[in-house]
């Protein structure tokens, strides 16, 4: 049996809570040593206190942009795959088509973001096709890649078999792709997040419909920056969670039989 500070639950779990408690005290009494004023800076305890305070309001902003974050999420990780899947059955097409994935990636969403919301009439659908821009690159690049990837001596085994495109696919690229495939998943799931919550700072929808985005920028109009922090501190939990499921999803898959995670586990 390993010892406690070198087992694995100490070193991914335990160590980062220990560290985090650390720094919120350090940040308590500096605020409190210092007498910063709450509408500066607040306390982790003011923070706290407001969460409690606003937890309903704040918890249906939640759900309303995870709704958009898992939404995206999904449509990124369809389309990707089906456009990496395009691109590793023809070279020309993927020349052709790939640069403009790229475009895609390198222009800021907050500059698209308003031509998308008035050219989508539903507020919703076009901040999840916003949201789904954003997370699609990493899907199409990470698939891309794996799929190439295979090894050279059992792809000519393959072809020296006469073995179709489609068996080739589904029996030697897809199994090879999958540790990028959950690679991109990674990148992608907090992408989807950050996409979902700038499309909503730009649209700027408010009432019952309104997510995190939303929250902040009305606690920055009334300078209540407790809540501020309090709907930033439910985006970085939820972004948190969401990469803890991609890694959990990519443990669960590949754990059995590829050494990423077989090397990982010892």
């Amino acid at each position: 049996m390993k010892p406690l500070l070198q087992s694995e639950t100490f070193v991914r779990i335990v160590a980062p809570l220990a560290v985090g408690v650390v720094l919120l005290a350090v940040w308590e009494i500096g605020c409190r040593l210092d007498s910063i004023p709450v509408y500066l800076f607040p306390k982790p305890s003011d923070i706290l206190a407001s969460l409690i305070k606003n937890g309903p309001s704040l918890l249906r902003a939640l759900l309303i942009t995870l709704r958009i974050t898992l939404q995206a999420f999904a449509a990124a990780v369809v389309l990707g795959t089906l456009i990496a899947f395009m691109f590793v059955q023809s070279r020309a097409i993927e020349v052709s088509l790939f640069p403009y994935a790229v475009l895609l990636q390198v222009t800021p969403i907050v500059a698209i973001a308003p031509l998308i919301i008035i050219l989508v009439k539903n507020t919703q659908l076009s901040l999840t096709v916003c949201a789904t821009l954003v997370a699609l690159f990493p899907i199409i690049s990470n698939t891309t890649l794996g799929l190439r990837s295979v090894d050279p001596g059992l792809a000519s085994y393959f072809r020296m078999n006469r073995a179709s495109r489609l068996k080739t696919l589904v029996r030697l690229r897809i199994p090879g792709a999958l540790p990028y495939f959950f690679g991109g998943l990674r990148i992608s799931s907090g992408l989807a997040l950050i996409g979902a919550v700038v499309a909503e700072f730009v649209a700027g929808t408010g009432g019952r419909s309104s997510g995190l985005a939303y929250e902040i920028l009305d606690a920055g109009f009334q300078l209540d920056i407790p809540r501020m922090f309090a709907a930033l501190f439910l985006i970085t939990v939820t972004g948190v969670l969401l990469f803890g499921a991609m890694v959990g999803l990519s443990r669960l898959a590949l754990s059995n039989w590829h050494e990423s995670e077989i090397g990982a586990e010892a």
